[in-house]
């Protein structure tokens, strides 16, 4: 054996990987050669001292987007020794690598991008190997350019000099091009007219004159304004049907967030990173944003700008811009030109297009990060997708498996070897459009990963699209129940082993179809991956209007009152809920028609939150009652002065008859009794936890899920009320909200599987 061989996986394809290693062995004076496979990386050398060295400094000096999950040595024979070092061609071998996220813009393309004198100059689609579009951009792997829709665009033969050359940054950057060669954008006017050379100065003075962009951007269209200016947000919310829901903004640079709110070095840290995600801060006051780009909440969701499209509008455009989602209310974010036009005709006054295609819708994601660093992600998609996560020890492979998430905030995943990849966040599977993309989403997926799929896993619910989806595949599904996914979903983010023993769970959210054909939603469960049980939580109401229940928080008010104050002054009822159409709800509960008995920790946050006239009649979007509610609590200044309403209990159940008439009859302000509910439910659940784990000492480890615990303020209270009598384990980098479920259905599946 005369002969080194290194097998590379992990993010190495795409980042700069091959020229990196290219520079490290001649500058080592090794001899061999390196290639892309469907594996990863391999690189072979003739037998030399400094390869040990070389080992050692490949991870060391890593490129800025790559990353190394595996490294495999072993010898082999050369039949004739090489005299050099050399980058050969790419072989198509089975497919065992990552794809890498979309990555922001990089420093030396920046300062290329606002140099004048730069041949790229103002050029909106500059990239290299450190930054760039690369899942919205590849139809197959290996990663290569034929392989992308830059297979459309031939290099000029600047571009591909740089391209060719190992000591080049933009060495086999497969995006790589320029004005000569590369995509173009151009500006389509209200009349139709087209202009292409001057559609950049259009945008701005657009945007100065308080008009309505539509941009298409690396992973969908945004529609942008400027986000001083009320009336154009106003006319944006008007057009767009979106009254209430927050914009997220769009700033030059860390120093203008400073001014706008309120910035830790980690949150400073996350949204300068190359995901460069939108960040939920705490916003200063007064600040200069128009109040209804988040209204009646104390986060804004800011990010910097993630494309050259967007560092050009912030360096000329010194406003913070709305930078929000591309799409008409209820319908996903349109990825084509023409489709973009029709769809968006009625909202924007302008269009900025370009000829390069989207193969992946991928929106902005969406984090909170703590002062201690730890990251909640609460949508995640641009910048982390297609990251994979390593399955904990103990797992078989995950070969064949996919799983088909849940309806909400929807999400799917496939398995590979001892990894689940986790696909992008595609919103809710209510209407035909984004079924149509979650259906193209799995389909490219599994084409790119060249899974062959055997297992089909969804959630229990037989009224979701994705349990009938997946019931509509080859073989026999495997459901999972929705509040069990959500635990293993946590539990495998913490690299908990499936001999690790059993944890206690809250599990709270809006609704999932429970175990024994209820209508769960807030529960307390002692689970693992194989097994869950519940022992306590919220008790059941019965709701009445079945999904539009969700959207009027009057109706579950009512029933709230109706469960436990059933003696509440009959003229008060009148009162609150006059126009209402209480007999036939009456009428409704009594035959029990579209009448539904559910536990749901949602719909108390929407009870409680209608009782003090937020949303009372509708809610715009899902958690609306929820956020404004916690916004409203956040703004209490008597915090410390307010003593919880004792909730009683019994058999870990909790019982709210003791909560709501001295909750209704507390004479304090909308902020303090705000304060009050998650004060009071916070120490509640803290109490029946502390007994389950006095009634079951061998389990230290608690888990929070479900999306009721994007709620900061509640998760703080209980943290505090819990005081370190136990173990929390948290979702970080995987939505805790149905956004994380398919992760946990992969999960349950492979074990009980196995």
């Amino acid at each position: 054996m005369n002969g080194i061989e290194l097998r590379v996986k992990g993010k190495v394809q795409g980042v700069g990987f091959r020229p990196f290693v290219w520079q490290l062995a001649h500058r080592l004076r090794l001899k061999g050669e390196v290639l892309n496979d469907g594996q990863g990386v391999l690189i072979c050398f003739a037998k030399h001292g400094n390869i040990n060295v070389f080992k050692q400094q490949l991870v060391s000096e890593l490129p800025p987007l790559a990353h190394i999950d595996e490294l495999k040595i072993r010898d082999i024979h050369w039949d004739t020794l090489p005299d050099g070092f050399s980058i050969i061609k790419s072989k198509a071998t089975n497919i065992d690598t990552q794809v890498v996220p979309d990555a922001a813009t990089c420093p030396e393309c920046l300062d290329e991008l606002l140099n004048n004198r730069d041949r790229r100059y103002h050029y909106p689609f500059i990239n290299c190997t450190h930054c760039g579009p690369r899942f919205t951009i590849i139809k197959q792997l290996p990663y290569d350019r034929p392989k992308t829709v830059m297979a459309d665009f031939p290099m000029c033969q600047n571009c591909s000099k740089e391209y060719q050359s190992p000591a080049d940054r933009r060495y086999h950057a497969q995006p790589v091009a320029c004005p000569h060669c590369g995509p173009l954008a151009q500006a389509v006017l209200p009349d139709g007219t087209i202009s292409s050379e001057n559609w950049f100065d259009i945008a701005i003075t657009a945007l100065a004159q308080g008009k309505i962009i539509a941009i298409k951007s690396v992973g969908g269209f945004h529609l942008a304004c400027d986000a001083t200016n009320t009336k154009a947000i106003q006319t944006l919310r008007d057009r767009k049907h979106r009254q209430h829901k927050p914009f997220a903004i769009m700033v030059s640079n860390s120093k203008t967030v400073h001014s706008l709110a309120k910035m830790n070095e980690y949150e400073e840290k996350t949204l300068e990173s190359s995901a460069a995600p939108i960040v939920l801060l705490k916003r200063k006051r007064p600040y200069s944003l128009a109040d209804n780009v988040a209204p009646h909440l104390n986060e804004i969701g800011i990010m910097l700008p993630s494309n050259p499209v967007q560092h050009m509008i912030s360096n000329h455009f010194k406003n913070p811009v709305v930078m929000t989602s591309g799409n008409c209310t209820g319908l996903p974010p349109t990825l084509e030109n023409a489709q973009a036009m029709q769809e968006l005709k009625g909202i924007a006054d302008l269009f900025i297009l370009h000829n390069r295609s989207i193969v992946q819708r991928c929106d902005d994601s969406l984090v909170r990060v703590d002062k201690n660093g730890q990251q909640e992600t609460l949508r995640r998609s641009r910048g982390f997708v297609p990251d994979a996560i390593t399955l904990p020890n103990g797992f078989p492979l995950a070969d064949g498996y996919l799983a088909y998430g849940g309806d909400l905030k929807s999400a799917f995943a496939i398995g590979k070897s001892n990894q689940i990849i986790v696909g992008q966040y595609l919103g809710d599977l209510a209407n035909i459009e984004t079924q149509t993309q979650y259906k193209k989403a799995i389909a490219h997926f599994t084409a790119l990963y060249e899974i062959k799929t055997i297992h089909h896993i969804a959630d229990l619910h037989p009224g979701y699209f994705s349990h009938q989806f997946a019931q509509s595949q080859q073989g026999s599904p495997i459901f999972v129940q929705h509040h069990h996914a959500h635990v293993a979903s946590c539990l495998v983010e913490n690299q908990w082993t499936p001999d690790s023993g059993k944890v206690l769970a809250l599990t709270m959210d809006g609704i999932g179809f429970g175990g024994d054909g209820t209508m769960w939603g807030a529960e307390l469960l002692i689970a693992d991956y194989k097994n869950y049980q519940r022992i306590g939580g919220i008790p059941a109401i019965d709701l009445v209007g079945g999904d539009k229940a969700a959207k009027e928080p009057w109706r579950s008010l009512y029933a709230h009152l109706k469960a436990f104050y059933p003696q509440i002054n009959g003229n008060l009822i009148s009162d609150v809920f006059k126009r209402k159409p209480i007999s036939l709800l009456e009428r409704s509960m009594e035959k029990g028609i579209n009448c539904h008995s559910i536990r749901s920790a949602g719909r108390l946050f929407d009870a409680v939150a209608a009782s003090l006239g937020i949303a009372f009649d509708s809610s715009e979007y899902e958690g609306l009652p929820a956020c404004q509610l916690e916004a409203l609590a956040q703004n209490c200044s008597t915090q410390a002065n307010i003593t919880p309403i004792e909730i009683a209990q019994h058999h870990l159940e909790l019982d709210l008859t003791t909560f709501w008439k001295p909750f209704l009859e507390y004479e304090g302000s909308r902020e303090e009794k705000a304060y009050l509910f998650h004060l009071s439910l916070a120490s509640a659940l803290a109490k029946i936890v502390t007994i389950a784990q006095q009634q079951h000492k061998d389990i230290n480890h608690l888990v929070l899920t479900g999306g009721v615990f994007h709620n900061a303020l509640l998760t703080q209270l209980l943290k505090k009320a819990l005081n370190d009598k136990i173990t929390l384990l948290l979702h970080t980098k995987f939505s805790c909200g149905d956004g994380g479920l398919a992760l946990g259905q992969m999960a349950i599946a492979l074990m009980k599987e196995k």
